[in-house]
């Protein structure tokens, strides 16, 4: 399984990650203060839909907001009304720092501000949540002059499922993002060539999906 479609953990973004994840002097700050600078940049981003600092606080697991098996967490689908999520998470456990949850017109801003903090797109792929009628677009975001990943999540319903394509963003998105409509068939807006990837060219299902039921 891919460690960013793991339940994340709650930790309070202004606390410090564990040492030793940075080599080098002074590398424990210099790095809390990085993942600080970015989770204040989301806070700018999510603001202007929440009117507020545009931040929620996941609640920690067993507090009676958590996932099940193959059931939706609330917390992990920010819509316009509440802006979006952030939350630092342990690196060791989950194979990334920070966890980021956007509505759908979010999608785009958030892929510039990271490509500003210096990110590179690592991979895009789907999450049928069937039950709760929704799909979820995962992108894995790393940094190529430090140890630093994040993992954005958007949540569209399952009837509908449209996002923006980031591709004009990161050029390398385009592959990515047809290769997660081949298999969910997540729909990509605005992406240049949207076509089947992997699937034959008259592919008309979306193997991933968890009503699928084969091919004639």
């Amino acid at each position: 399984m891919n460690p960013s479609h793991q339940e994340p953990l709650s930790q309070p973004l202004s606390q410090p990650l564990s040492s030793g994840e940075v080599q080098g002097p002074n590398s424990r700050a210099f790095h809390s203060g990085a993942l600080q600078e970015i989770q204040e940049a989301f806070a700018g981003l999510f603001s202007t839909a929440k009117g507020d600092n545009g931040l929620r606080t996941i609640p920690a697991l067993g507090t009676g907001n958590t996932a099940s098996a193959g059931v939706e967490n609330p917390a992990l689908s920010p819509d316009a009304a509440t802006g979006g999520t952030c939350q630092v998470t342990d690196p060791k456990a989950k194979g990334y720092h920070l966890d980021v949850g956007v509505t759908a017109d979010q999608v785009v801003s958030a892929a510039e501000l990271l490509d500003r903090h210096g990110f590179a797109i690592d991979t895009i792929t789907g999450v049928d949540w069937m039950a709760a009628g929704q799909m979820e677009v995962v992108y894995d975001f790393f940094h190529p002059g430090a140890p630093w990943r994040v993992v954005v999540r958007t949540r569209v319903p399952r009837a509908n499922p449209e996002v923006p394509t980031i591709s004009g963003v990161f050029p390398g998105a385009n592959w990515h993002e047809r290769e997660t409509h081949d298999f969910f068939g997540i729909r990509f807006l605005g992406h240049p060539e949207l076509k089947p990837l992997l699937l034959p060219k008259d592919a008309t299902y979306h193997p991933l999906r968890k009503d699928f039921a084969g091919v004639g």
